[in-house]
């Protein structure tokens, strides 16, 4: 019995964070500040018009608010996003793309986005399956960098 519980336990471990619906969320192995600076560079290399950087924890201390760190950094693609805005403009509510680093309550940080597919279905967009596709591994791909070591 115990070796079941210590391998649901473990298994458990490997498992993602568990995260809002929609939310796609990985480890990072820096700090915030550290791994949002990546992920501006990356996104930016990658050809990404990074719009804003907002520290919320800065945000919240200037409030006399203790917040542990967390940063939001928002940048697109418009040829990307326009073609979703064509097929349905709802969808503009949850563009441009996003990404979230945070620090939990055990100390972890986390990179958390918004899940192309989810958000697609979301607001019945059923004709972009290709550029949703390429949105999905896109930015797992940045998310990924982020969070490395390299």
């Amino acid at each position: 019995m115990k070796r079941i519980l210590v391998a649901c336990v473990l298994a458990l471990a490997a498992l993602p964070v568990l995260a809002a619906e929609g939310l796609n969320v990985i480890s990072s192995s820096h700090d915030v500040t550290t791994t949002m600076d990546r992920l501006e560079k990356i996104v930016t290399g990658a050809g990404f018009k990074v719009i804003a950087r907002v520290n919320h924890g800065k945000a919240a201390q200037g409030a006399g608010i203790a917040l542990k760190p967390v940063e939001l950094l928002i940048f697109g693609k418009p040829k990307a996003g326009s073609l979703l805005m064509q097929s349905q403009p709802s969808v503009a509510i949850d563009l441009p793309m996003k990404f979230l680093v945070w620090e939990d309550a055990s100390g972890k940080v986390n990179i958390g986005w918004n899940d192309s597919a989810w958000i697609a279905a979301r607001h019945g967009i059923a004709d972009q399956d290709k550029l949703v596709n390429k949105m999905t591994g896109a930015l797992r791909k940045l998310a990924t960098r982020g969070a490395g070591s390299d």
